[in-house]
């Protein structure tokens, strides 16, 4: 989960991107900053959160001198601290740059993770880069009809046989 793809974190970003991020550490693999997100019943948690090479995100928690919790996503870490609107962790999380809190949208650490999860899922693309339907369509050897087999329900189901309508 977090290994980088060859790539050095002098690489990750330039110097002039991370100039007044607080106690900023660069690893093998990794860039490190201090993070935090706001609970207005609770107050501020803090953390360390890890951009590595490969766009994955982790906060190791510090909120209090005792807590074990260590390798969470964002979204696991806005709701560990309490945060009662959940779910927009890029938004609710936040770094600390030049003395203000910034929040994690309005910096570059998101640049390799917006890659990543793009690659991931949700683009609709196959092997060769090019978008594909999710619904397939198949030619019967046999009689040479088209059928278009719609991939939403658990079962497949025949919408249309194009050949049929000719």
């Amino acid at each position: 989960m977090a290994g980088g793809q060859g790539k050095d974190a002098a690489f990750l970003f330039a110097d002039e991107e991370l100039i007044g991020m607080t106690e900023l550490k660069k690893g093998a693999n990794f860039v490190e900053v201090m993070c935090g997100c706001t609970s207005h019943r609770y107050g501020d948690a803090v953390g360390r959160l890890r951009v590595f090479a490969s766009g994955d995100l982790q906060i190791s928690c510090e909120c209090t001198p005792g807590c074990e919790e260590d390798k969470l996503t964002p979204a696991a870490f806005e709701k560990h601290s309490g945060r009662e609107t959940a779910r927009k962790w890029k938004n609710n999380v936040w770094i600390i740059i030049k003395g203000d809190k910034v929040s994690l949208s309005k910096t570059v650490l998101l640049k390799y993770y917006n890659q990543a999860s793009k690659a991931a899922n949700g683009s609709h693309k196959g092997p060769n880069g090019r978008p594909f339907h999710r619904d397939e369509f198949v030619c019967c050897k046999r009689c040479e009809i088209l059928f278009v087999l719609h991939m939403t329900t658990a079962f497949l189901t025949v919408l249309i046989s194009w050949s049929a309508m000719e």
